[in-house]
């Protein structure tokens, strides 16, 4: 028994050893593009029934498991580890061809994929003691080894070795605590995981009223929704983190739909820097009288529209114009064959004018409405990582010049309507060492009756010191694209609905995005921007207005 006993006690750390330590193989493969072979090679390894096709510290780790049948893969988000399974039954079929090669000593039968308008030619074998494929979707048989798979005739992975690796480091295989999800679902987790999402409102409503209060500018915090210009208006501070000033690309991301207002309006989304004591935000807690008048050549005073001391307008994001009535006036104007939507979405880069040089920044929404229900709106900053890593130690240069989009409009802030009389003239100045600057110029006409600038097409000029740099005629001829998205809109006697109608640069249920002009040869110093426009006669008590907005953008050099 004794001598039992010891035999077990030297049995037992052979069998821990081995199972520590397992046999594994590693597959090598060369990659050729057009019959140039890359100096990067793929490598894949095999243990207990096991091919990991992954890094150890990749983020998706993908198995083909031969114990179970099943092609495996995994990804860790929000602290939950996620698979998504493919049984071998489920992946694509191969057609089978007498096209043999030899790779490695080995016969290799041929079996040929179309696979999403691609051809996937894949030879293989049975005879090894390992089996895969790098590419886990084309494996043709359960025995098979994939030594050579050719995507479209013009790009190769072929094996070049196969190497026994008696005493390698186990691989983790993850999968059995992970939670399983369907594909799509995988898919939808992988998407997710691959940038940062910000949310800033969540089904908020922007509305019109009376008994909305300013709130105390001394106990504002951070991540709290703030309604503001008797509820038209929404802001939230947020921290712009290390991380999020390194992203490669932002996108501004905003849902909205009718909470009872059945009228197209005007939208903004903005932003203002946290460190500048003289701003909109100023107006929003105390008054308009808090902010610079601008007063044209027949008297009209127009509140915070330019850049002047130390004020700064505000940052215009994204400008975007309500539908008539979606989703709030879906059931009451039922029409056969017209599939109302139920809310508009909006989607823009907004890369530029999010700033770096600052930790703190207010982001707000502006829907002019005079309606209780008003409008309920989401957002969210989207912030996706570069391509090639973000090593510039230049700071992005963001100058807002001016903007006639009022959006204290429910707090008496005028109408842009100074282009009939006056031109827009605004001093600036460019500091050393700006790159690639830009102006991002955005502009929209209003009036809307037959002659009103809504519907009638007008010039936009720009100059700079005295020389013209941009002239266009903003016109949208596309919105009858839209008709889904507007139920409460007008339908006339001639078939078509007020929402069909082409408009100065907008559509109901559609964004505007800005016009770029290029500045790269302005000098650094003081000049003088003047933006004219061809606005049109008023009609008794309706008026023509336009909402412009001007902003530089480039890169500020730092140097070292």
């Amino acid at each position: 028994m004794k001598k039992i006993f010891v035999t077990l006690l030297f049995i037992l750390p052979i069998l821990a050893y081995t199972q520590k330590k397992p046999h594994s193989y590693k597959i090598a493969y060369d990659n050729i593009s057009n019959g140039k072979k890359s100096d990067r090679t793929t490598s894949i390894d095999y243990q207990n029934q096991i091919l990991f096709l992954s890094k150890s510290d990749d983020k998706i780790q993908q198995f083909i498991n031969f114990n179970t049948s099943e092609v495996v893969s995994t990804i860790t988000y929000n602290d939950q580890l996620y698979k998504q399974v493919t049984l071998f039954d489920s992946l694509p079929k191969p057609i089978f061809e007498d096209k043999p090669e030899t790779i490695l000593g080995f016969k290799c039968n041929y079996a040929k994929y179309n696979y999403f308008s691609n051809t996937i030619e894949v030879w293989f074998t049975e005879d090894a003691k390992v089996k895969g494929s790098p590419s886990p979707m084309f494996l043709p048989t359960k025995n098979a080894l994939v030594l050579k798979i050719t995507r479209n005739g013009n790009r190769t992975s072929l094996a070049s070795a196969i190497d026994k690796i008696k005493k390698a480091e186990p691989r983790q295989y993850t999968a059995d605590d992970a939670l399983e999800v369907t594909a799509a679902e995988f898919e939808e987790i992988k998407i997710n995981s691959r940038f940062t999402k910000v949310t800033i409102f969540d089904n908020e409503t922007i509305n019109f009223d009376g008994s909305i209060k300013a709130p105390d500018a001394n106990i504002m915090e951070l991540n709290k929704t703030y309604h503001l210009s008797v509820g038209s208006v929404i802001v939230k501070k947020i921290k712009l983190t290390p991380e999020l000033k390194k992203s490669g690309n932002v996108f501004a991301k905003l849902q909205c739909r009718s909470n009872g207002d059945a009228y197209d309006r005007t939208g903004s989304v903005f932003i203002v820097p946290v460190n500048e004591n003289n701003s909109v935000m100023n107006a929003y807690l105390k008054g308009l009288d808090q902010l610079p008048v601008y007063t044209d050549n027949t008297g009209q005073k127009y509140q915070g529209i330019v850049k002047e001391g130390n004020y700064n307008p505000p940052i215009e994001i994204m400008r975007f114009f309500t539908s008539f009535g979606a989703n709030h006036f879906n059931d009451k104007r039922v029409i056969n064959n017209y599939d109302w939507a139920d809310d508009v979405r909006y989607k823009q880069e907004v890369t530029s004018l999010i700033p770096t040089d600052v930790d703190e920044i207010w982001v707000g929404v502006f829907v002019g409405n005079y309606d209780k229900g008003g409008h309920k709106v989401s957002l969210e900053l989207d912030f996706y990582p570069s391509f090639g890593g973000n090593d510039t130690k230049n700071v992005k240069y963001i100058d807002p010049l001016f903007s006639t989009v009022n959006t204290l409009e429910m707090s008496g802030q005028n109408y842009g309507r100074l282009f009939k009389t006056d031109t827009l003239t605004v001093d600036f100045e460019i500091p050393e060492n700006i790159e690639d600057l830009q102006m991002l110029y955005t502009s929209t006409g209003h009036g809307g009756w037959g002659a009103g600038d809504e519907f009638v097409p007008k010039m936009n000029k720009i100059f700079i010191d005295g020389i013209e740099v941009f002239t266009i005629v903003p016109w949208r001829t596309d919105c009858a694209t839209y008709r889904f998205s507007n139920p409460a809109s007008g339908n006339f006697g001639n078939g078509l609905s007020s929402s069909d109608l082409s408009r100065s640069n907008w559509c109901p249920g559609t964004l505007t995005p800005p016009y770029l002009i290029p500045l790269k040869d302005l000098e650094p110093g003081k000049h003088i921007i003047q933006v004219v426009i061809d606005q049109g006669n008023d009609e008794g008590s309706s008026f023509s207005h336009w909402g412009v907005t001007g902003v530089l953008v480039g890169e500020k050099r730092i140097d070292n």
